[in-house]
């Protein structure tokens, strides 16, 4: 059974199961989500089957032979994504609590199947068999997600929904979307169109390493970019809630600005002038003026706006590697702390975190940053996204405050994979290998049974500074986020990275099939 993640219980049996043309998609048609399922099953495997299934309802007509899909509401042990799946010589059977659940035992029933399920092209020559089975499986977090920074470089919408399958297929259900940069705005914003005219663009400096890039001169034009309308992130959006994945859209703020402030710089400290970063920028001084009131009419006009496009209840804000010089310096920003009693600049910072977050709540979401966002004084209700080791999310549970664990050391696939001599060149000289990545453990063991209930899961993330194309994020991001994904999955006594390894060999055919640049597994 070279399921990925692997399920909680399996118990294997004699026999097998062959979809052919005749076979059924058996759904109550009066759920839509289930209907949606079934479509989605069978659109999958049209391109490599050549099988044009007929969808009917549970209570009409059907063969001998067929696939069926069930609502059990009563099952409530299985949470809203966990599954019942049986296969016998007739019929599969899929179960679930909700919707969610039936989407990944559709997910385990493709992975049963000949690894050319997941080849574009008709294979006349394969028999579509899958081993007689029963499966039990729950998974271990909530919160099983993949980040990706489109900011250091620019990646199209169709490769944006190649990454959201990815993702699907592994069961992950976050799609950590990072819009907003100092080398690039790429959202539309239809308020303050510079955002995306002068926020989107920099002047190309590909070829040169990122760190050794020099800023943009007089005269020059910037034309490497691009962004993304809100169409587009609509149809992205509609796209990953088919495949059960949230996007949560991250707008960064206080710090990461230089785009948005090249584009409006009167909401920086010093007015500027401004242009979009064309490589690596730090320290990362040019930031928002808290100071000016105006800065916040111009945030919330922005958060506003993706807040009506995106239906996930989280917004990230960001709020890391903020560099406050400018802040020390700057008449408006002490004026700021002398009038709102604050005690120096994190706790300014912790006052725009603060004020942003209770905006965002009176919209009816949530906010999430990066660990920094502890430094002055957590906000009341923020969750928080601990990248800097495990120690920030420690703090933030302790304090019972939500947590999304995402470890440099365990979940930054920009880090080498092997030899720095053998390999692409990637971030400073981190090491992260595919074992490492497999033994991450989201719940930190000095936390008591209450604490880690704020732990919901884990997160891969991808900062693109060294991956200029789009096949470069495949390779950077696989086979590790196979790894990641049955860490945040699978219960930890069900484990074993030697098993785990066996199982990849039949994946990476898989990945073969869906011509995935993926890095080859070390022999």
């Amino acid at each position: 059974m070279n399921i990925i993640p692997k399920p909680t219980n399996t118990k294997k049996s004699a026999g097998d199961f062959i979809i052919n043309e005749k076979t059924f998609l058996v759904v109550d048609s009066k759920n839509f989500r289930l209907f949606e399922i079934a479509k989605y099953f069978k659109e999958y495997i049209k391109a490599p089957t050549g099988f044009e299934l007929n969808v009917v309802d549970k209570n009409g007509y059907r063969n001998e032979s067929y696939v069926e899909l069930n609502i059990d509401e009563n099952n409530v042990s299985l949470g809203s994504e966990g599954y019942l799946f049986s296969v016998t010589a007739k019929v599969i059977n899929i179960t679930a609590f909700a919707p969610a659940g039936i989407f990944y035992g559709i997910q385990t029933l493709l992975q049963l199947l000949p690894v050319q399920i997941f080849s574009n092209k008709v294979r006349s020559d394969i028999t579509w068999s899958l081993q007689c089975v029963e499966i039990k499986d729950v998974p271990k977090y909530s919160w099983r997600g993949m980040h990706l920074d489109v900011c250091r470089h620019f990646y199209s919408k169709n490769f944006i929904k190649r990454y959201i399958d990815l993702l699907a297929m592994h069961k992950m259900n976050v799609f950590h979307w990072h819009l907003t940069e100092d080398q690039g705005w790429r959202i539309e914003i239809k308020k303050y169109p510079k955002l995306t005219e002068v926020g989107a663009w920099r002047v190309d400096r590909s070829g040169i390493t990122w760190n050794e890039r020099s800023t943009q001169q007089s005269g020059e034009v910037a034309g490497y970019g691009g962004y993304y309308t809100q169409k587009d992130v609509k149809d992205i959006i509609d796209y990953a809630a088919e495949r059960y994945v949230t996007v949560i859209p991250e707008i960064e703020l206080p710090g990461h600005a230089l785009a948005a402030l090249a584009a409006y710089p009167e909401y920086s400290c010093t007015g500027g002038p401004f242009h979009v970063a064309t490589g690596g920028y730090w320290p990362i001084t040019d930031v928002y003026c808290p100071g000016n009131e105006n800065t916040f009419s111009f945030l919330e006009d922005i958060l506003t706006e993706v807040m009506n496009l995106f239906p996930g209840k989280y917004i990230h804000i960001g709020g890391d590697e903020v560099h406050k010089s400018n802040w020390e310096k700057c008449p408006k920003c002490q004026k700021r702390m002398v009038a709102e009693g604050l005690n120096g600049e994190k706790e300014l910072q912790s006052y725009f975190i603060k004020r942003i977050e209770k905006f965002i709540l009176a919209k009816g979401k949530k906010l999430i940053g990066w660990d920094e966002i502890l430094e002055g004084g957590l906000a009341p209700e923020a969750t928080v996204m601990s990248w800097r080791g495990i120690q920030g999310g420690v703090e933030a549970a302790k304090q019972k405050h939500d947590v999304i664990m995402t470890p440099t050391d365990h979940c930054y696939f920009d880090y080498y994979q092997g030899h720095l001599i053998e390999e692409p060149e990637a971030f400073s000289e981190s090491y992260l290998p595919i074992e490492k990545v497999y033994d991450f453990d989201p719940t930190p063991t000095e936390l008591s049974k209450e604490e880690s209930k704020h732990i919901l899961g884990g997160q891969g993330n991808v900062w693109t500074e060294y991956m200029p194309t789009s096949e470069q994020v495949e390779y950077m991001s696989l086979p590790r986020m196979s790894a990641l994904a049955e860490a945040v999955w699978s219960s930890n006594d069900e484990r074993n990275f030697s098993e785990f390894r066996k199982r990849m060999e039949t994946h990476c055919l898989r990945l073969d099939e869906m011509n995935i640049n993926y890095r080859k597994l070390d022999k």
